[in-house]
């Protein structure tokens, strides 16, 4: 997939095994649209398995309904739990993987590496992070927080290509 005149299409996606968020972002001439976001739920009580095809079938069907260029994904929070860890690793995976089979190219950032790129700290809070999109955006905040954490993905993706000099369209 390549960009046109229509602008770059970025996938956010901030992963996790019972709650995906994930926010679709145009950029255009520097001007940011968004275009879609929302969460993939996922039931606790299937195994692992279950909820992992259900993450890969919804970013392989939300790749279908709005073609994205390029996918930006948070990178694994490592806790004091590993078992989580674990879990949010595999959904991650799932969520590549997805990506990957769609001939989507993947880009992996830190959550520090997020706020940071829109807070300017690395340590900014989830309200900030939520407060910077929307004004980037220029709309109001009503989304889930995975959602804001998935549309921050993106964006910061977008400051880091304009950073490394891919401002311009392939």
């Amino acid at each position: 997939m390549t960009s046109s005149s229509s602008g770059l299409v970025i996938l956010g996606i901030d992963p996790g095994s019972r709650c995906t968020g994930y926010g679709v972002v145009r950029e255009t001439s520097g001007c940011l649209e968004l275009l879609g976001t929302g969460t993939i739920r996922t039931n606790g009580q299937d195994d692992l398995s279950t909820r992992l095809d259900t993450i890969f079938t919804r970013i392989c069907s939300l790749i279908h309904e709005f073609s994205p260029d390029q996918a930006a994904v948070e990178e694994v929070f490592t806790s004091k739990n590993a078992s989580s860890a674990l879990k949010l690793g595999q959904a991650r995976g799932a969520v590549i993987v997805a990506c990957s089979h769609q001939k989507v190219p993947v880009y992996s950032y830190e959550p520090t590496l997020v706020k940071k790129s829109l807070v300017g700290g690395g340590r900014a809070g989830k309200e900030q992070v939520a407060f910077m999109v929307a004004q980037m955006l220029g709309c109001k905040p009503r989304w889930a927080q995975d959602a804001s954490d998935a549309l921050a993905v993106a964006i910061a993706h977008l400051n880091q290509r304009r950073a490394a000099g891919f401002g311009g369209f392939k």
